[in-house]
């Protein structure tokens, strides 16, 4: 056992990693398991975030047909493993690199959706929130008020812009409108 995957071994007990993950993990080239044992430890990821950003390393790198190093060199994930902010940003930013991606469409479809919430300009108090990576196409939409008068202003806004909000609803659901 060669010092990488000592360290590798180390990490996975200490994180509690699932065998099936560590088992993927060191079934990367050696420059793959080094870039990723990098990330893992740069962003200190989690074990949930550790067998997620293992098995889309590995769908996209089967995908691409490239290397998990290769993945990890781009710019975009090594700007967030040597870029500034705090860590656990930093991590849930790489994770959502990884899924974007892996999911090109799903960001693509994402991006338009977000777009049409912006242009509908919402006032303070007033959140269209979505689910987590589109996973249903539940939409949720949260007033904020201080008082009866802020209450009623951000009510007539939403009732103002019901179309804007049924057409998002139905870009959740699939269909552009």
């Amino acid at each position: 056992m060669n010092s990488l995957e000592v360290e590798i071994r180390e990490l996975a007990a200490r994180r509690h990693l699932p065998q099936a993950s560590l088992e993927r993990w060191l079934a990367l080239d050696d420059a793959g398991r080094a870039a990723f044992l990098l990330a893992a430890r740069s962003l200190k990821l989690r074990t949930g975030q550790l067998v997620g950003a293992l098995e889309l390393l590995e769908e996209i790198a089967a995908r691409e047909t490239t290397t998990a190093a290769q993945v990890l060199a781009r710019p975009r994930l090594r700007g967030l493993l040597d870029g500034a902010g705090s860590t656990p940003q930093r991590a849930h930013a790489f994770i959502e690199e990884l899924r974007a991606i892996r999911f090109p469409r799903l960001r693509e479809h994402l991006g338009r959706i977000e777009s049409a919430i912006a242009a509908m300009r919402l006032p303070h108090g007033l959140s269209v929130l979505l689910p987590r990576d589109l996973s249903s196409d539940e939409l949720t939409i949260q007033l904020r008020a201080s008082g009866p008068a802020q209450l009623g202003r951000l009510l007539d806004a939403l009732v103002e812009r019901r179309g804007d909000l049924a057409r998002i609803a139905a870009m959740l659901g699939g269909d552009e409108i």
